[in-house]
């Protein structure tokens, strides 16, 4: 009778355990589940099984977010981009953390695979003072859906070095490597808009990565004031990005690109633009060292090519 009994008791155990909130609100009055985005992901299941959804009623969240390497499988989606709102100030000086501060400051910080972001405005509020991130993502298989993601330096940190990523209808501003990181990464109809004079993004892109960023049907826009913006240029010396089918405005400066005053990564980095329009689109006065595809080379970029998983390197022996 006792062994039975014991059997009773860890399947009822094993069957509580199982069960988790799949669907949670945040409301910040109090007629959700929880008042914070925060508790709502540390209230989360850990790996779990079934996709989890936290909803996001409209209001100005002030708050900084870390969506935790153990919470996979979830999505945070917000009622707009206009009116779901998550915002922090942390900046490089705030911080004062030594020489990676930078990393530190991401309004929102995702460390988890397999997570969907939607409907959200992200945005650092530090202002122009230096690198202070607004969107962090140092994760695989994570998508970012119609989000505007707001700053000025180093807006959107697209991180990992063996991490795919996908921002579709997205609107990203910032002034100066406001795209940035190692990640491979996909902007797919998004509106890329300039704030200064400067450069957009700056890929670390890791050596033998097919691709690093992609912009494919994109919007390249500028505040009135600006005039002189580059496509790019190469954080770490084997940076790969790519821009096609975009429209360029009159702000990208004609040679497009930069080697970040170092001549030798003109050997190693990857630039390449195909079927752009626009006033910013005309190529020919790019640098030399700019790779203009043709047909069959542009064919590579189709989104399922760009987001296939790795083939990782053999261990050394």
């Amino acid at each position: 009778m006792r062994y039975f009994f014991g059997l009773f008791l860890l399947f009822f155990f094993s069957f509580v355990s199982a069960q988790y909130a799949t669907e949670m609100l945040v409301a910040l009055d109090g007629s959700g589940d929880y008042q914070s985005i925060q508790a709502a992901i540390d209230a989360s299941k850990s790996f779990p099984d079934q996709h989890i959804t936290i909803h996001v009623k409209a209001g100005v969240y002030e708050e900084k977010v870390k969506i935790h390497s153990w919470n996979t499988n979830l999505s945070l989606r917000g009622e707009s981009p206009e009116t779901t709102i998550i915002r922090w100030g942390d900046h490089f000086d705030k911080i004062k953390r030594g020489r990676n501060s930078t990393f530190h400051t991401a309004t929102v910080l995702v460390q988890a695979n397999n997570v969907q972001l939607e409907g959200l405005t992200i945005e650092n509020t530090a202002g122009p003072v230096g690198q202070a991130i607004a969107l962090a993502v140092e994760a695989d298989q994570v998508t970012v859906v119609n989000c505007r993601l707001l700053g000025h330096q180093d807006t959107l940190y697209a991180a990992g070095a063996n991490a795919r990523q996908h921002y579709e209808q997205c609107y990203i501003e910032g002034t100066t490597d406001f795209i940035f990181g190692p990640a491979t990464a996909l902007f797919s109809n998004c509106t890329i808009h300039s704030k200064s004079n400067s450069y957009i993004t700056a890929a670390s892109t890791p050596p033998g990565r097919a691709f690093g960023f992609v912009f494919l049907h994109c919007q390249l826009t500028a505040a009135p004031q600006v005039k002189e913006v580059h496509l790019g240029r190469p954080w770490r010396s084997h940076a790969k990005t790519a821009f096609l089918y975009c429209e360029m405005g009159a702000h990208i400066l004609p040679q497009g690109w930069d080697n970040w005053s170092r001549p030798a990564n003109e050997q190693t980095a990857y630039y390449a633009e195909y079927s752009n329009t626009g006033p910013g689109a005309q190529t020919a006065q790019r640098v030399a060292w700019a790779h203009q595809l043709k047909r069959r080379q542009a064919r590579q970029y189709q989104p399922n090519a760009v987001l296939a998983p790795f083939t990782l390197p053999p261990m050394p022996h």
